[in-house]
């Protein structure tokens, strides 16, 4: 009994601990501000009628979302263990939750980190002397592309809107994505954004490769 108690304590001596409150606070607030709140939150108010989507929103945030993450967070710091461990530590038939929130966490991290490249991507191409994404006189832009720094070409946008592109549009199209004719052309390998995406996966593991100790300095989820 008392090995099993020493084994105990020598495993809780091993996993990191957070340094003070406010690192804490800083991961927890990391992890609940990303991309949904930034980015993918205005884009569903616009979409699904603006101020009247706060109300559903609200509710279902109060009700379950709030609950839910008090109960993760209070069930991480009861048993101070993994988000497996810890369902199995509680109640083993339960087990089945912490694999499928694991499930989720790693898609998420897929499409956040891909998110990232694309972010770094035009991070580098925004130091250039003209952005290629404000002209049509590039290699990759179509006939229909529409330069809307130029007020005369501006009329063949209201004009002929089905057809015409704007210069944004088609350097993200044509030149970040390389977009093929359809699911039959497979298209080829984007080593630029490939290049993005394996240093975003290299900085994304030095944030948090020491563990709680670097996360809540670095706090890299509040970055996403």
């Amino acid at each position: 009994m008392k090995k099993e108690t020493e084994t105990a304590e020598r495993v809780m001596e091993e996993r990191g601990h957070w340094g003070t409150k406010v690192e804490f606070l800083l991961a927890v607030a990391g992890n609940i501000v990303g991309l949904g709140n930034v980015w993918r939150f205005p884009y569903l108010c616009y979409k699904n009628g603006g101020g009247a989507f706060l109300v559903p929103y609200l509710l279902f945030a109060v009700t379950c979302g709030i609950p839910l993450f008090l109960l993760e967070t209070a069930i991480g710091q009861y048993t101070q263990e993994g988000g497996i461990t810890s369902w199995r530590k509680l109640c083993p038939l339960a087990e089945g939750i912490g694999y499928a929130g694991q499930l989720i966490l790693f898609y998420s991290c897929m499409y956040y980190i891909i998110i990232l490249a694309w972010a770094l991507f035009y991070l580098y191409f925004s130091f250039s002397s003209q952005l290629p994404w404000a002209s049509c006189s590039n290699t990759w832009n179509s006939d229909h592309c529409v330069d809307f720094s130029n007020r005369n070409l501006s009329t063949n946008w209201t004009q002929q809107p089905n057809i015409s592109s704007s210069a944004a549009t088609e350097f993200w199209e044509k030149r970040v994505l390389l977009i093929s004719g359809g699911i039959e052309e497979v298209g080829s390998v984007r080593w630029e954004v490939l290049l993005c995406l394996i240093s975003m996966w290299i900085i994304c593991y030095f944030c948090i490769w020491k563990g709680v100790k670097s996360t809540g300095k670095v706090c890299p989820r509040a970055t996403v």
